[in-house]
């Protein structure tokens, strides 16, 4: 990942956070047809390894599990992010020199991909990530909800992710860099958008 000094993130707790918010990642091998990517909602085992172990599930028809990954998978992690106006700069009234940019949150996690069929496993892991999600609803919905025989049928059609974490890295780049002026002048501007993912960046620009 690149990412200057400014906009680094190394706080792991800070780390995981973001990729908590964030629930869902795209899942990335190498392998020898090429890179190979999913979209999967996965949820994170923060005691189980020294930077935390990933889990969740694919299809068992996509063809990705079945593909040897060469060297590490990856799971990219992003959160908001938004264009950056130089008109919003209080600088650009001073002298013009300002560009424009795009302000992100993105978190990196490496390691070797694991995949599982067992049908515990699958039960706990479906389990887990279904509760995840659900918590905050009025009525959560159970997979205990569904006929057993159903959710055991449903389970033959995925296949288990686990990826424990070896090497993680993050960058938060919300205009860090710039005056406290030209900081003021993205939040007012991203504040007043009408996308939804605009104002979610402005209220995370540093006062």
């Amino acid at each position: 990942m690149y990412a200057p000094p400014a906009f680094r993130e190394n706080d792991l707790p800070a780390l995981h956070a973001t990729m908590r918010e964030v629930r869902r990642a795209n899942f990335i091998t190498a392998t020898d047809e090429g890179l190979v990517a999913t979209l999967l909602p996965l949820f994170l085992v923060p005691e189980e390894g020294p930077y935390g172990t990933l889990y969740g599930h694919l299809a068992r028809a996509n063809a990705q599990w079945t593909l040897a990954p060469k060297g590490d998978a990856m799971a990219l992690f992003t959160g908001p992010d938004a264009y950056i106006s130089p008109s919003w700069y209080a600088s650009k009234h001073e002298h013009g020199k300002v560009v424009p940019t795009w302000n992100y949150i993105a978190v990196h996690a490496y390691g070797p991909a694991e995949f599982f069929d067992d049908p515990d496993r699958l039960l706990a892991a479906v389990t887990h990530l279904t509760k995840l999600h659900e918590v905050t609803r009025a009525k959560p919905w159970a997979v205990a909800d569904a006929p057993a025989a159903f959710i055991r049928a449903q389970l033959r059609g995925i296949v288990g992710l686990r990826l424990p974490i070896t090497r993680i890295e993050g960058s938060r780049k919300m205009s860090q860099n710039r005056s406290a002026q030209d900081r003021a002048g993205v939040a007012a501007g991203l504040a007043a958008s009408d996308r939804m993912t605009d104002r979610e960046v402005a209220a995370l620009i540093p006062t």
